[in-house]
């Protein structure tokens, strides 16, 4: 980058921002210039940098990149001739000419960097020279004014973008990571049932050559018996493998070939031989390998149908959280359930609540909220990811709702490390984070307010100690009127 240099006021009158000023105007302007000159890829600002000077484009382009997520993004390009029809996200002329004013008007930090295309040359202003332009030139004002909005209404945009995407990767991962071993079990019992409904037919037919009507009644009684017992409440795994191992011995002395279904059944409930002696002994000795054969292809099988049994509605009950996530009904506004839109975003960020130890304090009888369940469901997710990543993965994560006056609360609170108090009263200003630089926009939060304020007419405060910070989302409960 070349040192400062002058720059003639007709070239500054050529810049839509300048067009209007007045000859005064202009030559005080241009007393207060100075003109940088940076090769091609010299960085003209950081991301983070304290924002120290605002940017008019003279020559060439600038590239604005952020990084977001450990990758680097292009936001936008600045160009000092862009030609008719060259952007196509509704970019004003105007914003291509000039950078740097967000973070001088609200006393922060550059929330891009901006890279020099090509030999580029700007005008430089110091902040104090910045506002005095404003005052002294409400020309600028008028052309700067509206292409600021347009910049904060378009990252915000990009943003919803972000955290669409964000959210559907999430969504795709949590319902990849809870499907795998519902999916696996199906797809076990699947290989396997085939196998073992061809040995229970074999055996079926043995047992029922072999048996006689009283032998048969009394093993068909004893199957329902094995049936109706109940699995073990708290089982230990040690005892279970002795059990199981004690069972299969017993079997196989009787003759059984394939005693692993009864033997894994048996265990399962804790019952053992002695138990399973009493019951056979109106069985002829004869007939005894016959039998127990029978009955462990008959066990086997009840195993697999019953893995299938549980797997099925797991995998249904995924499906339907990820859709309620989603939403992907076809109305976007209506009544629904907050506990439900909580529960699915819990459902979704799972693997990532694997440290985590959740506390719900559901209020009974908590009416239905009206309003946009897909825009809440990515409050709650912002919320209660931004809880997880300030306790590091682990910690205690509280989800509580009720009913204060006409509003219904949620409150999302945490074990983190807590919010510092000078950040805490910024949280929810665009482009404010706490996280280091490339870890996030500063819009999440600020997104998130727009939701409930906006788009909900309700409140998003915070509050905040080291091991407890609270969250609280207040919304209007709907009126008789509403639910009529």
């Amino acid at each position: 980058m070349t040192a400062p240099a002058p720059v003639r006021g007709e070239r500054l009158r050529g810049i839509e921002l300048f067009t209007d000023l007045t000859d005064a105007q202009l030559e005080w302007l241009t007393a207060v210039t100075e003109e940088r000159v940076l090769a091609d890829g010299d960085t003209l600002f950081h991301d983070g940098d304290e924002a120290t000077h605002f940017y008019v484009l003279l020559d060439d382009e600038l590239l604005v990149t952020k990084t977001v997520d450990g990758r680097e993004e292009l936001l936008t390009r600045h160009r000092a001739r862009a030609d008719a029809g060259w952007e196509h996200d509704g970019k004003p002329p105007a914003a291509h000419r000039f950078t740097g004013e967000l973070a001088l008007l609200t006393d922060g930090a550059y929330v891009a960097t901006a890279v020099a295309a090509g030999r580029t040359t700007v005008a430089a202003y110091p902040k104090q020279v910045f506002l005095d332009m404003l005052v002294r030139c409400p020309g600028v004002a008028r052309v700067l004014l509206p292409v600021l909005a347009w910049r904060i209404a378009s990252s915000e945009a990009q943003a919803r973008g972000r955290a669409t995407v964000t959210a559907m990767g999430t969504l795709a991962a949590g319902l990849a990571h809870e499907l795998n071993n519902p999916a696996a079990a199906v797809a076990r019992a699947a290989r396997q049932l085939g196998p073992a409904t061809d040995r229970l037919a074999a055996a079926a037919r043995r047992w029922g050559a072999a048996a006689v009507t009283r032998e048969a009644e009394a093993l068909d009684r004893l199957a329902v018996e094995i049936g109706r017992t109940p699995p073990i409440a708290e089982t230990d795994p040690v005892a279970s493998a002795d059990l199981e191992d004690e069972v299969l011995a017993w079997a196989e002395r009787q003759g059984v070939a394939q005693p692993v279904g009864l033997a894994c059944a048996m265990a399962e409930r804790g019952l053992g031989t002695g138990w399973l002696s009493v019951r056979l002994r109106g069985l002829c000795p004869g007939v005894l390998p016959g039998a127990l054969e029978y009955l462990s292809a008959l066990l086997d099988v009840r195993t697999l149908t019953g893995e299938l049994r549980t797997a099925g509605p797991r995998i249904s009950a995924l499906v339907a959280a990820a859709r309620d996530y989603a939403n992907l009904g076809r109305a976007p506004q209506g009544r629904f359930s907050v506990v439900d839109g909580i529960e699915a975003t819990l459902a979704m960020l799972r693997p990532k609540l694997a440290g985590v130890r959740v506390v719900r304090e559901y209020a009974p009888d908590l009416p239905e909220a009206s309003g946009h369940p897909t825009e809440l469901n990515q409050v709650w997710t912002n919320l209660i990811d931004n809880a997880v990543d300030a306790m590091a993965g682990a910690g205690t994560l509280t989800v509580r709702t009720g009913r204060q006056g006409t509003c219904l609360t949620v409150e999302i609170g945490d074990t983190g490390c807590g919010i510092p108090a000078d950040a805490l009263t910024r949280i929810f200003e665009p482009f404010y984070t706490t996280k280091d630089v490339g870890k996030g926009m500063g819009l999440g939060l600020h997104l998130a307010y727009r939701i409930v304020t906006q788009r909900h007419h309700g409140s998003l405060t915070a509050r905040s100690a080291p091991g407890d910070t609270w969250f609280t989302v207040r919304i209007p409960a709907p009126t008789r009127k509403d639910l009529e």
